[in-house]
């Protein structure tokens, strides 16, 4: 499926209109509500497989942030075959007691994934988390940005965002 058809996909399952509160804290009249497309068993799959070929090769981990994340990253591991952790906002303070579980990151190019990306916040402080425990990241992918500065915060971290569509892309589709 090209780019185009999946943005129409994804457009028609999670767009919403009305007044929303982003995580960033800014206001938006136009949604797009990702548990409806990571919920989605077949579309997942193709947003997964448009994804693959974007992966950087030098990637040797990749690591879906909670909880958005998460699906996305499953889905693309099966696309990819690379090895997959699933990073929290903060450690557990029970069990293994770890932010990242899963694949070992230590040592490793780790690619962040993340669903939608505005402010790109949570990846930055995911990834000062990741940075800390040793993995080597460079870059983010997600599946929408929605073109709001997420990237140039994300550059100011030295992480290149890389997505699969914009919120324009979404936009054109509809």
């Amino acid at each position: 499926m090209t780019s185009s058809g999946i943005a129409r996909q994804i457009h028609t399952a999670s767009h919403l209109t009305g007044d929303f509160v982003l995580r960033s804290g800014r206001r938006t009249s136009e949604y797009f509500d990702k548990y409806r497309f990571e919920s989605d068993p077949v579309l997942l799959d193709s947003i997964a497989g448009a994804m693959a070929p974007l992966v950087p090769k030098a990637t040797e981990v990749l690591a879906g942030l909670e909880m958005g994340g998460i699906p996305v990253v499953t889905a693309l591991g099966r696309h990819t075959g690379l090895p997959v952790a699933f990073v929290r906002k903060q450690a557990k303070t029970y069990g293994t007691c770890r932010l990242a579980e899963g694949a070992d990151i230590t040592g490793r190019r780790v690619l962040v994934v993340e669903d939608v990306v505005t402010s790109g916040g949570q990846i930055v402080l995911s990834t000062a988390d990741l940075r800390a425990l040793g993995a080597d990241v460079r870059e983010a992918l997600c599946v929408i940005d929605r073109q709001q500065g997420g990237a140039e915060a994300l550059a100011g971290e030295r992480i290149q965002l890389l997505s699969l569509l914009t919120a324009e892309d979404l936009r054109t589709a509809a």
